[in-house]
């Protein structure tokens, strides 16, 4: 890759082959790094287990070579350990055979694992490359992470900027994005909007669609929507707990502690069955929408997005329990059985408890889990 192009991009983009050693090195000799690595195995001294991961890193020249040695295997653990399974459809897409390259646009359910298991499931099903992703500089708080993100292949999306740095940001990043998948020959994985829908109303941001559309023709992205759906969000009850946060104070706002609490609790928690479904590439439909005025289009874009992501959900029984409860009527009853109501009550029950809050509001809490849990069910319908 020419080292000038690349010059334009090097405050935020993945690091490149020749770059993965030094970084491999700097990351054993970071002190904080080490500790996190002492608690996988405190009976080891740091030399040899040092020694080991570098044992471990002979013949890794890529970040995918990083990727199949180091991560992959955790992530197969981790869906191993933490899900009823994970799969990947992706009969809308042309197969792993095809040239093309894809900027996958999904709904966003975790923090570190939507990219994650997304790379595990195109590697397994015969795809050349796993995905670059845009991830925010609001979570590398150590040196370690952005380093390992960054072997990981992920690029910086930069938060918390004035209007006119967030401008000249996202112009940046809009022709990284290009120059990654024209050039490079790289899939893009991005959330459809900032930050997760704590409620699960998933809904694409406009803002997303310009900032792509900044750095040349959305068409020669390959944009696919994609739908992930998880049967139990680990995460819901910090949800709930910052929605009751912020109604009893307006101004809250989630510390660093809690991002990497929410991280923690959505990599190791229970998931039950989690399942990916790509939808058609845009290309296939976008040209019935060239001829509106640049200011419907990106909504028109979005909305159409929208749609394709909610058909696509992968419902289960708690999300129709779910809506029956805020309902109050079983109009759902034929998705489900008495022990699937009796087993997610129990399963509420069991995270409500886990909220720590002075002054508890159950009832809102379980008001905003059960919604969580039944908007997919309301998007899926109004999509059909």
């Amino acid at each position: 890759m020419d080292r000038e192009t690349l010059k334009e991009f090097d405050e935020i983009r993945p690091y490149e082959p020749e770059e993965i050693r030094q970084a491999f090195d700097e990351l054993l000799s970071d002190r904080q790094f080490n500790v996190l690595m002492k608690g996988f195995a405190p009976w080891l001294p740091k030399s040899i287990r040092n020694s080991l991961l570098r044992l471990a890193f002979v013949g890794v020249k890529t970040p995918l070579d990083f990727q199949l040695r180091f991560m992959k295997p955790i992530v197969k653990y981790l869906i191993r350990k933490h899900t009823d399974g994970c799969t990947f459809d992706d009969t809308m897409l042309d197969g792993a055979q095809s040239q093309l390259r894809y900027t996958f646009v999904s709904n966003h359910r975790d923090i570190v694992l939507d990219s994650a298991f997304l790379d595990v499931k195109l590697v397994e099903a015969g795809y050349p490359t796993t995905v670059e992703i845009g991830i925010g500089d609001n979570l590398l708080i150590y040196p370690w992470i952005k380093r390992l993100v960054r072997m990981n292949k992920a690029f910086t999306v930069r938060r918390g900027l004035s209007l006119r740095e967030t401008l000249a940001a996202s112009q940046l990043m809009s022709r990284y994005i290009h120059f990654a998948v024209t050039q490079k020959k790289e899939n893009i994985w991005l959330a459809q909007r900032e930050g997760r829908a704590k409620d699960s109303d998933d809904r694409t941001q406009e803002a997303v669609l310009k900032m792509l559309a900044m750095g040349g023709d959305l068409r020669e992205l390959n944009i696919v929507p994609l739908t992930i759906s998880y049967e139990y969000d680990p995460c819901d009850y910090l949800k709930a707990q910052e929605f009751q946060q912020k109604r009893d104070n307006p101004a809250f706002k989630k510390s660093r502690q809690d991002d990497l609490d929410n991280m923690k609790t959505g990599i190791f928690g229970y998931k039950g069955r989690v399942v990916y479904r790509a939808a058609a590439p845009v290309d296939s439909w976008i040209g019935e929408l060239a001829d509106l005025p640049k200011t419907e289009y990106f909504k028109a874009v979005a909305e159409r997005m929208d749609k394709e992501i909610h058909r696509n959900y992968e419902l289960f029984p708690c999300n129709y329990i779910s809506l029956d409860e805020l309902n109050g009527d079983s109009a759902n009853a034929a998705h489900y059985t008495a022990a699937d109501k009796q087993r997610f009550e129990a399963y509420l029950a069991g995270q409500i408890a886990k909220i720590t809050l002075d002054n508890k509001d159950e009832a809102f809490l379980r008001e905003r889990i059960l919604t969580m849990y039944a908007n997919p069910v309301r998007n899926k319908s109004a999509a059909l």
